[in-house]
């Protein structure tokens, strides 16, 4: 689907689930791209990065995060460029790590963003193992799991962004890595292209 020049296309909480997301939890909705104001940029997303914590953030019971209120945009990680700047550190044409969530367009005052430069080459990255996820499977394992040379590290989700990136990190500290994921292509994966010792099929 391409990205219309007049139209914010943007999905919304139509209500809660209950159990696993349908699609008649979301509602699409098209609006006017607003016009930013002094001080602002027009961001265009690129990239949204589909993360597992979106499911709490669609409930309403007590959590870490507030819950998305019903009628707003789902949350989301996006990389994004700036289409129109009216804020004196942003220029037009950078790409900028952000939450702007399920929708094409967002007004940004700046706060938030993190600038990714004017011609990153792999700017999609910066949601996957230099994002988010990079940072979770590197505090998690280092900090919190220490694991030492020689010890066998079983790593869950192996073909994920986190559990991939927790195996390579494992690997790197001279660890004997298995990793576990949910079908023979996934498991031929960790091993022939992540480099896993090898992976347990769970399904």
């Amino acid at each position: 689907m391409s990205q219309s020049t007049t139209q914010n296309r943007r999905w919304v909480l139509a209500s809660r689930p209950h159990g696993a997301p349908v699609a008649e939890n979301f509602r699409l909705e098209e609006q006017p791209i607003p016009t930013p104001a002094e001080g602002q940029v027009l961001l265009r997303t690129v990239w949204l990065s589909l993360d597992p914590y979106m499911r709490g953030r669609m409930s309403d019971a007590p959590s870490y995060s507030p819950p998305v209120e019903i009628g707003a945009v789902m949350v989301g990680g996006t990389v994004s460029r700036v289409e129109t700047s009216r804020h004196p550190d942003y220029k037009e044409g950078e790409w900028v790590l952000g939450y702007s969530g399920w929708q094409e367009y967002e007004l940004s005052d700046g706060k938030g963003l993190v600038r990714l430069g004017e011609n990153p080459s792999h700017p999609s990255w910066a949601l996957g193992v230099l994002g988010m996820p990079g940072f979770t499977a590197y505090m998690g394992l280092l900090d919190i799991g220490q694991p030492q040379a020689g010890e066998t590290l079983v790593v869950a989700a192996a073909t994920g962004p986190v559990g991939a990136t927790v195996g390579q990190i494992g690997k790197i500290k001279g660890c004997r890595v298995i990793g576990v994921a949910g079908g023979e292509e996934k498991c031929r994966h960790a091993v022939d292209v992540l480099g896993f010792d090898a992976c347990l099929d769970h399904h």
